[in-house]
């Protein structure tokens, strides 16, 4: 008995490093972007105009080096001085711009930067993912918890308890507390800022809502296949390591497939014509005078993890239902 027990401890606790690891990188800049170019200094933005990619948004990756922190601020300040306060929309609260080192916001500051070439602002993109990011993780959690039983019955009360949980807190948050008409009023005001299009705007607006009413629908439905599936299928329950092991694929043929979108839907409005490109995903490229940067940053690295540990507690899972020591 001890020895069929064991393998099983240990594909659990596998399956909680996997947990452990997800849920930190959901905290955590995933990639980082950097523009250089010589009206930006090194003294003063040593990492270039830099920003963080994290799966619920955006975020500053700026840092103003010691001397070089008041011109850093003389040079954003231009760009900022109509603006003394932005809406975050992630913790719904405004944010002051002009707190030195600290209020230096490159991402409004790489918006700027795009305009100049027709494309539009940051938060334009991939807005239903980063908006639901948080219950597809909480999905993902249920799966990788269901995923630790041994036995069919302990995992169908698992899935069923955690699922209806996670589509409880998602209706509510996004429909009941109205935090998605929200982020729709801040979606449209944040591309506002840039073009000044109503009808378009508001076209993107009710494709936004439709959007993530159908990402909302269609989470609640896969919450009933895998719960069907893993009552009806034997093997089916393999999935629920599987799916969430992928995460690393999923982030890059999302962040690739926007960077195309910015890159191949250039609006005439820029001062310089660009024609269509497809930005960098990986590695150095350069678009008119600004030398860009793009690679997977600290949080790309738990998600590795979480890969690695899913993939070596699937295979041991698989051999040991072929054993019959797990359901």
């Amino acid at each position: 008995m001890p020895a069929q027990k064991n393998p099983n401890l240990i594909v659990a606790a596998l399956t909680g490093i996997a947990l452990v690891a997800m849920i930190a990188a959901y905290f955590s800049p995933i990639w980082w972007v950097s523009l250089t170019a010589p009206n930006y200094p090194k003294d003063a933005f040593p990492d270039g105009i830099r920003i963080h990619f994290h799966f619920d948004g955006v975020y500053n990756g700026c840092k103003a080096a010691g001397a070089g922190t008041r011109m850093a601020e003389e040079i954003i300040q231009k760009d900022l001085s109509h603006e003394d306060e932005r809406y975050n929309p992630i913790t719904g609260k405004s944010k002051d711009l002009n707190k030195g080192a600290q209020g230096l916001d490159c991402v409004h500051e790489m918006n700027t930067i795009n305009h100049y070439v027709g494309m539009y602002p940051i938060a334009t993109g991939s807005p239903v993912e980063l908006r639901l990011s948080k219950f597809i993780f909480g999905f993902f959690a249920v799966m990788l918890l269901g995923f630790m039983a041994t036995q069919r019955r302990q995992r169908l009360l698992i899935l069923g308890a955690g699922f209806a949980a996670v589509a409880a807190w998602m209706v509510v948050d996004q429909i009941v507390l109205g935090r998605l008409d929200t982020f729709a009023a801040y979606y449209y005001k944040e591309a506002a800022a840039f073009f000044n299009q109503p009808e378009v705007l508001a076209n993107w607006v009710a494709n936004l809502k439709f959007a993530t009413y159908a990402v909302i629908a269609g989470l609640a439905a896969a919450m009933v296949v895998v719960l069907l599936g893993v009552w009806k299928v034997r093997g089916f329950s393999l999935l629920l390591a599987l799916v969430p092991a992928l995460l690393p694929i999923y982030f890059v043929i999302d962040y690739a497939g926007w960077l195309w979108f910015f890159g191949h839907n250039l609006h005439p409005w820029g001062a310089f014509t660009v024609k269509p490109f497809m930005p960098t995903v990986f590695g150095e490229g350069k678009v008119a005078q600004f030398s860009t940067y793009s690679y997977p940053y600290w949080g790309y690295a738990l998600l590795l993890v979480v890969f690695a540990a899913l993939m070596l507690a699937l295979l041991m899972r698989r051999k040991l239902m072929r054993e019959g020591a797990a359901e």
